[in-house]
């Protein structure tokens, strides 16, 4: 993982051919997505990202309610998803994507394996929280967590 004062970056290799790679991330989050939300207790009973410009990533919890913690920026499969990350420092939504920050996620070939670029920009739209947040999202518990959940399933047969 690298940082600057506004970005986190993380890469990691994942054993699936790049249209597997992105298939897993993008058609199947529930295999690896951790809950950002403040008091969901980690538990979802369904997690989903709409594929298209304007498509929503979200998680319905075990009590029902849907929680959007994303927006579909830019896609191209199986290049690459970019996305307005919509979940403050709190663990609270953020209705508007347009004061959200931004996520890239990039999927390269490197032979039989994908390599996984993942970057977390533009903090500073989260305001006074903006480094605290960028810190939490750096750290073993914010995508270092999820990526390891990515790897665990992609080496899963479901996906091979």
């Amino acid at each position: 993982m690298m940082s600057n004062e506004d970005t986190c970056r993380f890469e990691c290799l994942l054993p699936l051919v790049r249209d597997k790679a992105f298939e897993l991330v993008v058609d199947h989050p529930s295999a690896w997505w951790i809950s950002p939300f403040r008091g969901s207790g980690g538990e979802i009973r369904e997690c989903g990202i709409e594929p298209r410009p304007g498509g929503t990533c979200y998680e319905i919890g075990q009590d029902g309610r849907r929680r959007v913690w994303g927006t579909i920026l830019s896609i191209e499969q199986p290049l690459y998803v970019r996305l307005a990350w919509q979940v403050s420092a709190r663990g609270e939504p953020i209705a508007d994507p347009a004061t959200a920050s931004r996520v890239m996620i990039s999927f390269r070939d490197a032979g039989e394996a994908s390599r996984l670029e993942l970057v977390h920009s533009e903090f500073l739209r989260h305001g006074e929280e903006a480094e605290d947040y960028l810190g939490a999202m750096a750290s073993d518990g914010g995508w270092e967590k999820r990526l390891a959940r990515m790897k665990q399933a992609a080496a899963g047969r479901e996906f091979r």
